[in-house]
């Protein structure tokens, strides 16, 4: 494995009971940018991010992060180790406030900065502290499920669907935190919008039917003329 990437991923194969979700996978992250997962709905993406953050164990494969095997560790050991993640639902506590949401996230490294960097990218969120996450808008609620991972001051930031149903003033507001986030750590995004993910992401991965069938710098994979057909519905 190389020492440059900070993921490496290599043959991973999950399953659903009897059915069999990903086949094989493989992939790497450096050590700091983005790299964007996609594909049609039902290839595997967010089977592919819940399998990494340990919610689904996997067959077979091995999940190595900064060169430390995860692969078994449960999931509150890898958020220690370096992971953060923000899922596509329930993303957040709605019966706490946008501080406690925040001030939960941060409780790995108790990291207070990581806090105020959080507001200072989102300040919609340090305008609603002490509201219930749960009366926050869809997009408001997205920040924070952002926020609270970023929180926790990853070295690996998973985003399942950062921008999903969203209007596009929130979407660009989305878009402007991670790419000053991936400056300083390394980003996995999964996400429908193309040209956000793309725009952000040095390096794509496209999954159909839980393989890999196309992986390349942003721009080729962009100009790949069978990127359309993988992502049709």
């Amino acid at each position: 494995m190389s020492e440059s990437a900070l993921l490496q991923i290599r043959d991973l194969c999950v399953s659903y009971r009897l059915s069999q979700v990903l086949f094989n996978v493989t992939l790497a992250v450096p050590r700091h940018g983005a790299v964007a997962v996609l594909g049609r709905n039902g290839a595997g993406k967010s089977t592919l991010l819940k399998t990494i953050v340990g919610e689904i164990a996997p067959r077979s494969g091995s999940i190595v992060l900064n060169l430390q095997d995860i692969t078994l560790l449960p999931t509150e050991r890898r958020i220690q180790a370096g992971l953060g993640y923000a899922p596509q639902e329930h993303s957040v506590f709605n019966r706490l406030s946008v501080r406690e949401n925040l001030e939960v996230g941060a409780l790995a490294n108790q990291d207070r900065l990581a806090i105020d960097q959080v507001l200072a990218w989102f300040p919609k969120l340090g305008q609603r502290l002490d509201q219930v996450a749960g009366t926050l808008s869809g997009g408001e609620r997205k920040m924070l499920a952002i926020g609270r991972a970023i929180s926790s001051s990853p070295r690996l930031l998973l985003l399942d669907e950062p921008t999903e149903g969203l209007w596009i003033g929130v979407v660009e507001e989305i878009a402007g935190c991670l790419r000053d986030l991936v400056k300083d750590i390394a980003v996995v995004i999964v996400e429908q919008h193309l040209e956000l993910a793309l725009g952000v992401a040095d390096y794509a991965y496209v999954l159909d039917r839980g393989r890999v069938a196309l992986e390349g710098r942003s721009a080729a994979v962009r100009n790949d003329p069978t990127l359309l057909q993988l992502l049709a519905p």
